[in-house]
């Protein structure tokens, strides 16, 4: 619930993203007056940083209904609802025109810097939940500006934290030093400049994810091109190899995430990537010519690529909560309630249970973290997940708990699950039947010729 602090001080949202902005309109909806701050100059800023990569969802499941309630008078026209829009289209076409309509009320180019209670450390007790919050941000040209809140909601995201190379969760020894020869993200290969930097060229991939098959299905497709001759990838996986390892395919609830693993399986089988399992990254270092080795943890040292994508999740940045009083689960850096129910060491099927305010709270009353965020480090975010979550929270703000418990939600499953712990194990063998959360489906033959090569992503 939120604190008993003056209601006519404004809700402060960080992050202008799909979930962001949903939040805000969501706040409307019941009479409150939000305010956005976002860092990026424009209103979905991350989203724009990853505009060439194709979502795995279509319009009919990333537009939010408190959103299209606002936009509709200003004639804006929900596209097409069974297509798959790209991340510049989702910004273009429902993100700024919706960013638009809130007007003031989203101010860009506001990177906040720190949350606390007016006049009360984390430590003080006295009178703590009486007083409003303090969120400090800067702008663009340095200035350091304050808004006192009701409540805050985090919204954002992770993008900017991506996780490393290194098996341990810290970079990998010399990591840093070859950053010149690594990205975090999947790249542009239309962008003439970044193709030139991987044609003909051997590149690791570093990940298992929807991100990871994204980039060799891209890589598998330049080497196909007039300009890739000698294209190839080495896909590097802390675990080994199953029929779990390319996803559902076939029997993923969201054909299209089933598609990328079936371009992942086609790139290793046509002979574009080569895979290599079990393998946790300790060290990379430049050969004489200044090529990359990497080191695993066991000793092994591959052959020299000339470039990696690392692929390998993202983490929430927290530093600037650091004077809330949070309860956080200690492996993922979720909301404790949250973590069972999204924790990849027992869940890897995309069931997640329905989930909304008490979920999403923690010790300090009023101050929600939601969207990607409120994953942790956890992957499969959907972006309609996000959408529940705010709708619910808003209700709790407004004091109504009784729509703010009515949390109904159901995610379309991966099609696969490998059961509790054996993910990340190397040396296990995955059954791809049974697992943690319903029973397996029948096996699905992985055909090379149904593989396409769309990008995916689930939206934050």
């Amino acid at each position: 619930m939120n604190a008993p602090v003056p209601t006519e001080l404004p809700v402060v949202v960080i992050g202008a993203g799909p979930v962001g902005l949903a939040a805000a309109a969501h706040l409307l909806d019941r009479g409150i007056e939000p305010l956005v701050l976002e860092a990026g100059q424009v209103a979905g800023a991350a989203v724009r940083e990853w505009s060439h990569v194709r979502l795995f969802s279509t319009w009919g499941e990333i537009t939010d209904p408190a959103a299209e309630k606002l936009l509709a008078p200003t004639g804006w026209t929900k596209p097409d609802a069974a297509d798959y829009p790209s991340g510049g289209e989702w910004a273009d076409l429902y993100l700024q025109p919706f960013a638009d309509v809130l007007g003031e009320r989203v101010r860009t180019a506001a990177r906040v810097t720190g949350v606390s209670r007016a006049g009360r450390d984390r430590v003080v007790d006295a009178d703590r939940e009486v007083q409003p919050f303090v969120v400090h941000f800067t702008t663009t040209d340095g200035r350091e500006e304050r808004v006192f809140a009701r409540a805050v909601i985090d919204a954002s995201g992770t993008w900017a934290t991506p996780s490393p190379a290194g098996g341990s969760g810290l970079p990998a020894l010399g990591e840093r030093a070859v950053a010149d020869r690594i990205t975090y993200r999947v790249p542009d290969l239309k962008d003439p400049t970044v193709r030139s930097r991987y044609a003909g060229k051997r590149t690791a991939v570093i990940g298992s994810g929807a991100s990871a098959f994204t980039a060799l299905a891209y890589l598998a497709d330049l080497a196909q091109a007039e300009d890739g001759a000698g294209t190839h990838a080495v896909w590097i996986l802390r675990r080994g190899l199953s029929g779990s390892t390319f996803g559902g395919g076939e029997a993923d609830q969201l054909p299209a995430r089933g598609a990328l693993g079936l371009a992942a399986k086609a790139a290793v089988d046509n002979g574009y990537a080569d895979a290599v399992t079990g393998f946790r990254t300790e060290a990379i270092e430049r050969d004489s010519d200044g090529r990359l080795l990497l080191v695993g943890e066991d000793g092994r040292r591959l052959d020299a690529v000339d470039e990696a994508i690392v692929l390998t999740g993202f983490r929430p940045d927290l530093a600037f909560l650091d004077e809330l009083r949070l309860g956080l689960d200690e492996r993922l850096q979720a909301p404790v309630e949250l973590a069972p129910l999204i924790d990849p060491n027992q869940h890897s099927c995309g069931t997640v249970y329905p989930h909304g305010h008490r979920e999403l709270s923690h010790p300090e009353p009023g101050v929600y973290l939601v969207g990607m965020k409120s994953y942790g480090r956890a992957p499969t975010f959907l972006a309609m997940t996000g959408y529940e979550q705010v709708r619910s929270v808003t209700a709790a703000i407004a004091g109504d708990l009784e729509a703010a418990d009515r949390v109904e939600l159901t995610l379309p499953e991966t099609g696969v699950c490998g059961g509790a712990g054996l993910f990340d194990d190397p040396t296990a063998e995955q059954s791809d039947a049974g697992g943690c959360c319903a029973p397996a489906p029948a096996p699905v033959p992985l055909g090379v010729a149904e593989a396409q090569p769309a990008g995916g992503c689930c939206g934050s």
